[in-house]
């Protein structure tokens, strides 16, 4: 009796899971042909971008001079748009006008990276950088760029028409602020470049999963640093330029990206699919719309991103230029934002804050050139996570979004955004502790690893060299337009795509299947013996496949130390870096000249500074406050925005000279105790009334009370 229960208990979960993998074989074999026929369709269209909101072109690089294949769109608010719009078309048609902006709210720019693929992932759903900037308030601009680049365009030639495209964007709001400009990737070091060739025409900067310090990572977990070494340097990149004729095809960078991790690539993302075969094919095909549009770089312009970042390592130490202009890091002025994560393999987080450090030395050495940094650090997402997931939308780039005015009150220095749930119904609370070097040094294992890669650099030289004398003269007589465009077509990840379209005709009898699984879908139900030994399955495949990559990846990583480590080709092809020197220097000149400059607004701005720093952690809503109380007071409102953040950091650096001397000269600064009293209750209302004060702030108001004669 139990012996025929239990084969008829086998029987029923092998029937019922062997119409599910049935039904869910044949859904994914139609869900892969409409993926190739989305490719073939985007690009018939010229793939233009994948954004979910409506937007009109208002600027177009390719009729600027010099010319490139960069574009400026205004945004506009999706919720007032015909959904039955064109996508594709430049300029869309809406329903009603899009919701009026405030006159002086901040207008933000948001740039996509040119790493292969196209523009979009910055607001390709609701929930995106653009949607959160929509929901703030700000008029939101988003920098497109076409597959094809203007021939012969350097990155020198695109950073010109990013400094028009802000200009632009700052005539079109002569009330606000300079402009936010978002940086996501590859488009974070090009952020930082604009805002250090051009620091008057830029705001605060945020710098999203971007790399600038291009050697650092941590030993054995970070093994794409390694690829510029054991492939010889540059010359490949000169070398696939000129097999496109010219021009460096994005397939080739997107495929270094997915052969970072094999069990997500070949297994994991596609057994997603095939499990979840219910719930995920329109976010699937909407991700691989995007992922899967392949645009191309110039020659010129990867060779730049290869040998003077990514090998050289040249922007960290100032030895970058553009038309003779040297790009300094430290030029840059408005605020910094750099969002990391711990989880993201690509950009890992010591690639995105070492070159802090590096640059400026010591904090004291920020604070002298006052200099406002604010970094966050993501314990899990991975690198593409960081632009495209939901949550971290809703979370991280909201409140970025909604500091980056607060941010200019900060008393310059360093700081660790932290980002906490609430207890009183608010979102989020958002606090920013003060932090030094050592707690950026502390995520690196060990900077002396970074010194391997000066030979690395030298080589690359050399080999590149040698391929333009030898070698691309020949490439170069043989190569032509219709041959490149025959490499490209035969790529891998394009063939993978094409290849299960409608042009493969053995596609077409996975449609009518697939149409009758959907209509009588059945799927097999927990729990089920034969789903059970499935998952047991797909997780050996997915611990085979890590496996093979860490094995991959520890054998690169040892070749590369065994090679470059080497004394004999350590002496050959010396390198001595240009790190930033440790700076004692401090405000002290100023301190001296203006301690006791000014009247009551400068006061107020000590007395508010003095308190905010004195527990080493500022809150926003204090911020906030802060910016209140300046809008509200009339001997305070004289004061705008840009004269009152000069204010800000110019009391902050004359509270780092010396605290003590700069609280008593509030009695030379406030003469009639009328005033005294009014500039104390300002800066006490910046903190909630119905909350203790920490007590290192309580101890520092005591100590400004008594030394204007005012006891609390």
């Amino acid at each position: 009796m139990n012996t025929n229960s239990n084969f008829s208990s086998w029987m029923s979960d092998a029937v019922a899971y062997g119409i599910d993998f049935w039904q869910r074989s044949a859904i994914y074999m139609d869900i892969l042909r409409q993926r190739g026929n989305s490719y073939l369709e985007h690009n018939r269209q010229g793939m233009p971008p994948v954004l979910t909101f409506d937007y009109e072109v208002i600027l177009d690089g390719r009729h600027l001079q010099p010319a490139t294949n960069y574009q400026l769109a205004r945004i506009q608010d999706r919720r007032n748009a015909d959904a039955t719009a064109h996508a594709g078309t430049e300029k869309r048609r809406l329903k009603k006008a899009p919701r009026e902006n405030p006159a002086g709210a901040r207008p933000i720019i948001i740039l996509d990276p040119r790493a292969g693929g196209g523009p979009g992932i910055g607001g390709f759903k609701q929930d995106s950088q653009i949607g959160m900037a929509l929901n703030l308030g700000h008029p939101v601009y988003f920098v497109l760029f076409t597959p094809e680049p203007v021939t012969g365009q350097t990155l020198a030639d695109v950073q010109k028409t990013l400094v028009r495209f802000v200009k632009t964007v700052s005539d079109r709001h002569p009330d606000a602020r300079k402009p936010a400009i978002i940086g996501n990737c590859q488009a974070g070091w090009a952020v930082a470049i604009l805002g250090a060739l051009e620091p008057d025409q830029a705001g605060p900067i945020i710098m999203n999963g971007a790399p600038l310090s291009f050697w650092a990572g941590v030993a054995g977990k970070n093994p794409m640093r390694y690829r510029g070494g054991w492939t010889g340097g540059v010359w490949l990149a000169s070398l696939w330029s000129d097999l496109g004729n010219g021009m460096f095809d994005g397939a080739s960078l997107l495929a270094g990206f997915e052969d970072l991790n094999l069990s997500r690539t070949l297994w994991e993302k596609q057994y997603y699919l095939w499990t979840h075969i219910d719930t995920e094919e329109e976010r699937y095909l909407e991700f691989e719309k995007w992922w899967n549009g392949f645009f191309k770089l110039t020659g010129k312009e990867i060779h730049f991103i290869v040998d003077e970042l990514f090998i050289g390592n040249r922007l960290e130490k100032g030895q970058v230029t553009m038309d003779g202009r040297r790009v300094d890091l430290r030029s840059i002025r408005g605020p910094i934002f750099v969002f990391a994560s711990r989880g993201d393999n690509i950009t890992p987080p010591q690639q995105a804050l070492n070159w802090i450090p590096a640059v400026w030395g010591s904090v004291e050495e920020m604070r002298r050139e006052k200099k406002v940094i604010i970094y966050m650090l993501h314990e899990s997402i991975g690198h593409l996570g960081i632009f495209v997931s939901g949550p971290v939308s809703k979370k991280e780039h909201r409140e970025m979004i909604s500091s980056i005015d607060q941010a200019d009150l900060l008393a310059p220095g360093l700081y660790e955004m932290i980002i906490s749930e609430t207890d009183d119904g608010t979102p989020y609370d958002v606090r920013f502790e003060a932090r030094d070097m050592g707690d950026i040094r502390a995520i690196d294992d060990d900077g002396d690893d970074e010194s391997v890669f000066g030979p690395v650099a030298r080589l690359s030289t050399l080999n590149d060299i040698l391929y333009r004398l030898f070698v691309r003269p020949l490439v170069q007589t043989v190569m032509n337009e219709t041959l490149a465009e025959g490499i490209r077509q035969l790529h891998p990840l394009r063939t993978s795509k094409y290849g299960f379209s409608d042009l493969n005709p053995w596609m077409q009898f996975f449609k009518t299947p697939a149409e009758h699984a959907r209509n009588n879908r059945r799927a097999a139900v927990d729990p089920n013996r034969f789903v059970a030994m499935e998952k047991k399955a797909a997780a050996h495949i997915t611990s085979t496949l890590d496996f093979l990559r860490d094995a991959r990846d520890l054998s690169q990583e040892i070749w590369f130390q065994s090679v470059y480590h080497n004394p004999w080709l350590q002496a050959g092809f010396s390198f001595t870096g240009d790190d930033a020197a440790e700076n004692g220097g401090s405000c002290r000149a100023e301190w001296v000249e203006d301690l006791a400059a000014g009247g009551f607004a400068e006061a107020v701005v000590r007395i508010i500074s003095a308190l905010s720093q004195a527990a080493g952690s500022t809150d926003r809503r204090v911020l906030d406050a802060f910016g209140d109380i300046f809008d509200r007071d009339e001997r305070l409102s004289r004061l705008g925005p840009e004269a009152l953040t000069d204010a800000v950091k110019k009391q902050a650096c004359i509270l780092a000279g010396d605290t003590e001397s700069a609280i008593e000269a509030l009695t030379t600064l406030l003469p009639d105790p009328d005033d005294r009293r009014a500039a104390l209750a300002l800066a006490r209302g910046i903190f909630p009334e119905d909350e203790i004060l920490d007590p290192q702030v309580q101890a520092r108001l005591d100590a400004i009370s008594a030394a204007m004669g005012i006891p609390e």
